[in-house]
């Protein structure tokens, strides 16, 4: 595995095709930390660390509105082979406002409506809608 954030973005949006209702990662910091945006922004439900005997892992519960699943698409823009950087004035909306970007900051993983409220600027980690 190469890229982690993609393979957990596409575990995420895999469980949701098929209806799951709950997805068990192996724990990073970066991954924790961009589960917990997803859910302060409402695109998942709860995240928790579980272990499961000496692997320690992340738990996310996945949300639904209608049976139809909060994340309709995900896109990753700055890949282990090719870095994006954003500077603040180059921060845009994501689909009409209705989705968001996740930007590492020197301030930490942060949202792009945060890093134009902070005036700062970085890396694209990836754009979910």
């Amino acid at each position: 595995m190469t890229d982690p954030i993609t393979d957990m973005l596409n575990q995420i949006k895999n469980a949701e095709a098929v209806g799951k209702t709950e997805v068990l990662l192996p724990l990073s910091k970066l991954k924790n930390e961009i589960a917990n945006i997803l859910a302060k922004e409402g695109f998942v439900g709860e995240v928790k660390k579980a272990a499961k005997g000496k692997i320690k892992g992340l738990k996310i519960v996945l949300k639904y509105e209608d049976g139809v699943p909060a994340i309709s698409g995900f896109k990753r823009v700055s890949k282990p082979g090719q870095r994006i950087y954003q500077g603040v004035h180059d921060i845009k909306k994501i689909h009409g406002g209705y989705g968001m970007s996740i930007i590492s900051t020197s301030k930490g993983l942060m949202t792009n409506k945060e890093a134009r409220y902070k005036k700062m600027g970085g890396e694209v980690i990836c754009q979910v809608w």
